[in-house]
């Protein structure tokens, strides 16, 4: 059983990416701060239908100097780690000129250096294992821009940099890098956009609709699976045609 790590695995696009690998016969791993109530339900339904395929690992990744020790324990645990899901971000709206620099701060902690320090320590047992698969979940905000979400975009933009050039690094060993970049999905936090706001987004959308949680974590799926041994360094866009 292929050992997948998924960050933010708790709630919303994680989860759904957690329980679609449970399902497709990988042992989906979900790191988060706590266990969710939806977690917890996803837990006992995956150990009933594919025993041993979704395990928890309690873990905040802003403690990046913990980060070293979390990777050695979970390869004790688990065993070599096949495929790395970056999904973990936070996403706090508001203009530049009035937000905090704590949150400022907070996004390219949570959102780029994180991330980043996570694959470093996982890279390496990739390439020790003779290869891997990692996945970096980006956003469009990244390189179409949003009024409100310059720093959450900037964050998001700096993982599509960062996934083209680790492409480049490891690809002789073995591992494979991409980026998926959703639109706006069918989420809670969509859900609290004003009806105006989100009928603009479907009607600006080719297909006219929100992708859901499920469409990106099928593209999640994919970028980790034989299929997509030849693809590396690239993005893959889910959002219903929207920047089409």
């Amino acid at each position: 059983m292929r050992n997948v790590l998924v960050t933010g695995g708790s709630r919303g696009l994680g989860l759904g990416i957690v329980r679609r690998l449970a399902a497709a016969g990988y042992r989906a791993i979900a790191v988060a701060r706590k266990e969710s109530d939806p977690l917890r339900s996803a837990l006992q339904e995956a150990e009933r239908d594919h025993p041993g395929s979704l395990r928890f690992v309690a873990f905040d990744l802003a403690e990046i100097d913990a980060i070293p020790r979390l990777v050695r324990a979970l390869r004790k645990e688990f065993g070599p780690i096949y495929g790395l899901v970056n999904n973990a971000a936070v996403g706090f709206d508001g203009i530049l000129a009035l937000m905090p620099t704590s949150q400022i701060e907070q996004l390219v902690r949570v959102n780029t250096l994180s991330p980043i320090v996570l694959t470093k320590h996982v890279v390496r047992s990739m390439m020790a294992d003779g290869g891997g698969r990692i996945v970096n979940v980006a956003s469009v905000v990244g390189f179409t821009g949003y009024s409100g979400l310059s720093v959450y975009a900037a964050t998001k933009a700096s993982i599509i940099g960062f996934t083209r050039s680790l492409a480049r690094e490891v690809g002789r060993m073995g591992v494979n890098v991409n980026s998926v970049a959703p639109g706006f999905v069918d989420t809670d936090m969509t859900r609290g956009l004003k009806a105006e706001q989100r009928q603009q987004i479907e009607r600006r959308s080719a297909l006219q609709r929100l992708p859901g949680i499920d469409d990106v974590a099928c593209a999640v799926e994919f970028l980790l699976g034989d299929g997509a041994k030849s693809i590396t360094g690239t993005v893959l866009t889910v959002d219903a045609g929207n920047t089409a």
